[in-house]
């Protein structure tokens, strides 16, 4: 089922925000713990046509690695050295902006005290002169190198903030100043986006910031083709300009959020605003994300083979003059009924197959840590069959970098003799940019045809309950209401 309007391409000159649901509604009122999975696209449209926020929309932090192992081969740090410029260079005049050298601690390379410069050609020339005179020398406590970031961001006013982190290595100096209490502190204050250069860099450790940063893990094969890397990401960068997209969603009885998570382009974590079911994501251009909703469903006394609804999903931009969709309905339909209970929404299976391809990719490396090949092979096949099953043809292409693929169908592969660990961990980061998924198919049994509004909720007048607006009776009271016109 599907309902909404994913693209909304009306009123020139103003931002414009779509809304889909995808979802098969049917749910056995026998199952011993109901769960109702949708897909959520959201999609903008308008942010290059003016009236975003005035003046600098990013600010923006480099922070750069420069630990000992940088040093070699020399080829490493140049290219870093050289990414960082094409960064700054694309730097839109007074924009915030700084360089961060990132060792076991975390130093300033420009300006040379912990504050922000505004772009201009004079801080642009300097902070290059600056870049290419870093040293390599120490260890990684990539922790640091956010805490300083964050500190840095923090005092500034602009609506996007946005932390650039390369790595060649491991965070073997994680005692100095543990991620997993700076994620915490930075998480909903910047954007964080990833990459590994060189071998020694761990891919899982970068998708652990940049899901909790909203963020995207990637990696260069070659030190060379970074500075063009940095150049395209800075210009996708430069046309975000919408810095908070919310979804709330609201529960009806007998319904409980479990979770929301972005799945596309990238994975990300939400969290839910403290008592609310208001999920915030940052940094929006003109695009489209999708998001999985998971919702507990509880047939205890509700009416069976006919359509409720379950949750109302809704989105909003603070601030500015957007043109936002009406609120959309997440359905269940209870029945005894297996031929209709069975089904999977292609979209919600799409995404579940992609999330069990990275689970696969993650085992694969960890055998192969291991010296257990043939567990790795094994492993890898079965993402070579689950990529094949989603017409995942590039993912596909980036497995044959590790294996042979002798029949992808049924997952039969042979590990390359010459395969190296770092091929896993460009595999891993890789592998967490997902697909877009099927087109969305025919609303079966779906809402589109309700009365515009439909899924706006409206107060009980009885029990101050939340009904939807479109309701004959309260659900929480069963308070009948009248009928309206």
């Amino acid at each position: 089922m599907e309902t909404g309007t994913p693209r909304t391409g009306e009123a020139a000159g103003r931002v414009t925000v779509g809304l889909e649901i995808s979802q098969e509604k049917y749910l056995s009122s026998e199952a011993g713990d109901p769960q109702m999975h949708a897909i959520l696209s959201v999609r903008v449209d308008g942010t290059g046509r003016g009236g975003g926020p005035r003046g600098p929309v990013l600010a923006q932090v480099l922070a750069v690695d420069c630990s000992s192992s940088m040093t070699w081969p020399v080829e490493k740090l140049h290219a870093a050295q050289q990414a960082a410029v094409a960064a700054i260079r694309k730097l839109p005049d007074g924009t915030p902006f700084a360089v961060v050298r990132g060792s076991e601690r975390a130093a300033m390379a420009y300006p040379d005290t912990p504050r922000m410069a505004r772009a201009s050609a004079r801080t642009r020339a300097r902070a290059e002169r600056a870049v290419h005179g870093l040293v390599a020398g120490g260890g990684t406590c990539i922790g640091a190198w956010l805490d300083l970031s964050r500190r840095l961001l923090t005092e500034q006013d602009a609506p996007i903030g946005h932390v650039l982190l390369l790595t060649d290595g491991k965070n073997q100096h994680d005692e100095e100043m543990p991620l997993a209490q700076v994620l915490e502190q930075c998480a909903g204050r910047f954007v964080c986006d990833a990459w590994g250069i060189g071998d020694g860099w761990d891919g899982r450790e970068l998708l652990r910031i940049t899901r909790r940063l909203h963020g995207s893990a990637s990696s260069v094969r070659e030190e060379a083709a970074l500075p063009a890397e940095y150049e395209q990401l800075m210009s996708r960068l430069l046309t975000k300009t919408v810095p908070e997209l919310a979804i709330s969603v609201t529960a009806m009885p007998g319904g409980a959020v479990r979770y929301l998570k972005q799945v596309f382009p990238t994975e990300a974590e939400l969290t839910a605003q403290e008592g609310t079911g208001r999920f915030v994501t940052r940094a929006w251009g003109d695009e489209t994300r999708r998001y999985q909703l998971c919702l507990s469903a509880d047939p205890s006394g509700r009416p069976h083979r006919e359509d409720l609804q379950l949750a109302v999903v809704a989105v909003d931009v603070p601030g500015g003059e957007v043109r936002l969709p009406p609120p959309q309905p997440c359905l269940v339909h209870w029945t005894d009924n297996p031929a209709l209970s069975r089904h999977t929404d292609a979209q919600v299976d799409h995404f579940e197959r992609h999330q069990r391809l990275g689970e696969a990719v993650a085992a694969a490396t960890d055998a192969h840590r291991r010296g257990q090949r043939d567990l790795a092979e094994q492993q890898l096949g079965r993402a070579a069959r689950l990529a094949h099953e989603m017409g995942a043809d590039e993912q596909l292409a980036r497995l044959a970098r590790l294996v042979n693929i002798d029949d992808a169908q049924a997952g039969r592969v042979t590990l390359r003799p010459d395969v190296a660990a770092v091929d896993f961990e460009h595999l891993i980061t890789a592998s967490s940019h997902s697909t877009y998924g099927p087109a969305s198919g025919p609303a079966s049994g779906s809402a589109a045809g309700a009365a515009p509004g439909g899924g706006a909720t409206v107060s009980c007048p009885a029990c101050s309950g939340k009904a939807p607006a479109a309701a004959r009776f309260c659900p929480s009271c069963r308070h009948r209401f009248e009928e309206r016109r």
